[in-house]
C-alpha cells in the first residue's frame, strides 16, 4: 500500500486497479509512496467491484446519497462515476470506493480525459483529506503559501490571477511551499493540499496535460505545512509595473472567502462535505471558511500586491521593490 501526506491528513491508498493507481501517482506528484507504517488517519480502499455497494437498511436522504449512522453512501460522487462508502471509524475515515460510470458519464471522462483525472483525484483524495481535516476545525482556502528569507506568505487571489506563476518564480531562487493553489487551514497554520503545480509552459512536465492550457509539474521542495506570517492578495496591475500597499483585514478577509468560493477545484466539494455531515451525523454541514478567514486576516499583516504583465519576481522581492516588505 501507499499513502500521501495532503491537507494535514495521512491517506493510505489500497487500489486494486492500475489505471486508477497510476492516475493517484500523478494527482500526487509523486509523493504517494510505499509504506508499511499504520498512522493513517483517511483509508481508501479502491475496489475492482462493478457491482452496487449493499443499501438493504439505509435510509435515501437525497438524489444518490444513502445514510446508515455512521455510515454514508454517495453514487456517483461529483458526477466522477465513483460510488463512495464512507465511514468514520475512531481516529480513522474509511472511504470505499467502486467504479461504476452510467454510459454517459463514462463517454464524457474519455472524451475528457483533462477533466476527469482532475475530478478523479478530487473525489478519491483530496475531497475525502479535507472533510476529515474539517473535524479538527480546519478549512478550504485557495490560496498559495510559500516560504522565503523575508517570511511566509500566504497569498490570495482568485483562479487565473498568477498565484502558481508568483510561486514558481520563488522556487527557482530557493523558496519551499506547502501549496500553490489549495490549503486546509485553521487560524494559524496552512496545510497543503497535494497536487502538481500547474503552469502554462515549463520544462519536467508530468505526462498528463491539464486544463486551461497548463501543464503539470512537480512542486520541488514541498513540505507538510507553513505557518503564515503576512497575507498578500494578489491582483493584476494595470500597466508595465508591479505595485504593492497595506489592505484592511476586512478587505483581505473577503478576498479569501471570494476566492475559496469562486475556486472551480473546491465547486463540487460543498455538496460533498454536506452529504457526509448528513449521511454520518458527523463534523460540520458547512466549514467555517469566513471565521478562519477572518482570524487569519485579523491577526497578519494584510497586504495588497499587483502583478505586472510578464515574467514575475518571487513575492519577496515585489514586496521589497514596492517598498512594503
Amino acid at each position: 500500500m501507499r499513502a500521501v501526506t495532503t491537507a494535514g491528513e495521512r491517506v493510505l491508498v489500497d487500489c486494486a486497479i492500475p489505471w486508477l493507481s497510476a492516475l493517484l501517482a500523478d494527482a500526487a506528484a509523486g509523493e504517494l509512496a510505499e509504506t508499511t507504517a499504520a498512522d493513517e488517519t483517511v483509508r481508501l480502499q479502491i475496489q475492482a467491484d462493478r457491482q452496487p455497494f449493499d443499501r438493504d437498511g439505509w435510509t435515501l436522504i437525497g438524489r444518490g446519497a444513502w445514510a446508515a449512522p455512521p455510515r454514508a453512501l454517495i453514487e456517483d460522487a461529483c458526477s466522477s462515476g465513483f460510488d463512495l462508502q464512507v465511514e468514520p471509524r475512531g481516529p480513522v475515515l474509511h472511504v470505499a470506493a467502486r467504479y461504476r460510470p452510467q454510459p454517459r458519464t463514462r463517454a464524457a471522462n474519455i472524451l475528457l480525459g483533462p477533466r476527469f483525472r482532475l475530478l478523479a483525484a478530487q473525489t478519491l483524495l483530496h475531497y475525502p483529506a479535507l472533510w476529515r481535516a474539517s473535524l479538527r476545525g480546519r478549512v478550504p482556502l485557495h490560496v498559495a503559501v510559500t516560504a522565503g528569507p523575508g517570511g511566509v506568505t500566504m497569498i490570495a487571489g482568485p483562479g487565473g490571477v498568477g498565484k502558481s506563476t508568483l510561486l514558481s518564480a520563488g522556487l527557482t531562487q530557493g523558496e519551499t511551499a506547502t501549496a500553490d493553489n489549495l490549503c486546509a487551514c485553521d487560524a494559524r497554520c496552512a496545510y497543503g493540499v497535494v497536487e502538481p503545480l500547474r503552469l502554462v509552459g515549463g520544462r519536467r512536465r508530468l505526462r498528463a496535460p491539464a486544463t486551461h492550457g497548463r501543464s503539470e509539474f512537480v512542486l520541488p521542495g514541498r513540505v507538510p505545512s507553513l505557518e503564515p506570517d503576512r497575507l498578500v492578495v494578489l491582483r493584476r496591475a494595470a500597466g508595465p509595473r508591479a505595485s504593492a500597499g497595506s489592505l484592511s483585514s476586512a478587505a483581505a478577509a473577503r478576498e479569501l472567502v471570494a476566492g475559496t468560493y469562486m475556486a472551480g477545484e473546491l465547486r463540487r466539494f460543498w455538496s460533498f462535505a454536506g452529504t457526509l455531515s448528513l449521511a454520518t451525523g458527523t463534523g460540520p454541514a458547512h466549514p467555517d471558511v469566513s471565521g478562519i478567514a477572518a482570524s487569519l486576516a485579523d491577526r497578519l499583516p494584510c497586504l495588497e500586491v499587483r502583478m505586472a504583465l510578464g515574467s514575475p519576481a518571487p513575492i519577496g522581492e515585489l514586496l521589497s521593490l514596492a517598498g512594503a516588505r
